[in-house]
């Protein structure tokens, strides 16, 4: 087996003595990775080679184990990975904290090899195996999944029919929010979830008033605060609910007009407070907007787009997020020649109902 091969064990410890002592242990079995802080092991698993399991400390400054448990199983991204305790906490009540948090075990220091190895094994035996019954479970509801797929695309493109946009635009933007989960490695299974929650971000329009919704002109004042209901109207109608679908679509419509500095609607989130899903679809939504034509503007070029966007990183848009979104450019163009306004009227046109 090459080292290429080889899985990657994150080892987080402020004592770099410690991180010696277990890299020892670990390097002729498995490729090892680094870090003296939480900040730090959080940044490293988040990245685009991510471990497939974290040996973390609980004692550390400023940030403890504890929290970076927590952090990383609150992460789309980082959730799945494995976490096991190497500590010189042995009390149960730091044990059971611990397998509260979603570290699934539990190793005392001193540590002894034969007892590291055999954990390791066989905690990534089991993540190995949930990845494969996953992807067994998912084959064979396929056909379901297709089927609820389509019935989502079409009650978004609902909510678009009584608006100035057309039906493609959600289908567009929907994959562009999965371009950018995917490429800044957020968790496959969150992914999906998120395309296929996207569609329904303006459901809400459902709710405004059509002397609103469709006025050619610019909003007052007052109009205005009826429209920004829109994403309130979204969430209520997409709640109460135990579907992860539906509280991920729920999100969505509520977050997807916040703004990273905080001048966003209807709650004025900032920054991370904005969850991860509306930051990825305000994106996705607005480059769709403005290279579409609609009836009171023409389409942007993608140059402008990229510009406006770009400029708009950390005040309107998450700024570590536009240059991912930018890296997914050459699929957003083959998504938008797939799924043009243009071929929607064509299959319209052809269509005997009409």
């Amino acid at each position: 087996m090459t080292e290429t091969d080889l899985q990657t064990i994150l080892v987080v410890d402020d004592n770099p003595d410690n991180i010696d002592v277990l890299s020892g242990i670990l390097r002729p079995h498995y490729k090892v990775k680094a870090s003296v802080s939480g900040k730090l092991a959080l940044k490293i698993a988040a990245g685009k080679q991510k471990p497939d399991l974290i040996l973390l400390d609980i004692m550390m400054p400023e940030m403890d184990g504890y929290e970076v448990c927590a952090q990383l199983k609150a992460s789309p991204i980082t959730r799945d990975i494995p976490v096991i305790f190497v500590t010189a906490k042995s009390e149960a009540e730091d044990e059971q904290r611990g397998f509260e948090l979603g570290a699934v075990d539990y190793i005392t220091k001193p540590v002894s090899m034969p007892i590291v190895l055999a954990r390791i094994r066989t905690h990534l035996a089991l993540y190995d195996q949930q990845r494969v019954l996953a992807a067994q479970v998912k084959q064979r509801t396929l056909e379901i999944e297709e089927t609820r797929h389509e019935i989502i695309k079409r009650l978004g493109r609902a909510a678009e029919y009584k608006d100035n946009e057309t039906g493609m635009h959600v289908i567009r933007m929907s994959h562009y929010s999965r371009f950018l989960a995917e490429q800044i490695g957020a968790d496959p299974q969150w992914t999906e979830l998120l395309f296929n929650a996207a569609p329904m971000h303006d459901i809400g329009k459902i709710g405004i008033p059509d002397h609103v919704l469709l006025k050619a002109g610019k909003l007052d004042h007052d109009e205005w605060l009826i429209m920004q209901k829109h994403v309130e109207f979204g969430a209520d109608i997409l709640s109460n609910h135990n579907s992860e679908l539906l509280s991920l679509a729920r999100e969505v419509a509520l977050t997807h007009h916040e703004k990273w500095d905080g001048t966003g609607y209807p709650n004025g989130l900032k920054g991370e407070e904005i969850p991860l899903s509306g930051r990825i679809v305000a994106i996705a939504d607005v480059f769709d907007a403005l290279t579409s034509t609609r009836p009171y503007k023409k389409p942007w070029s993608e140059e402008a787009v990229v510009e406006f966007l770009q400029a708009q990183a950390g005040k309107h848009f998450d700024p570590s997020l536009i240059p991912e979104f930018l890296a997914c450019l050459p699929k957003i163009r083959e998504i938008k020649t797939k799924f043009s306004d243009e071929q929607e009227a064509l299959t319209f046109s052809l269509s005997p109902h009409t």
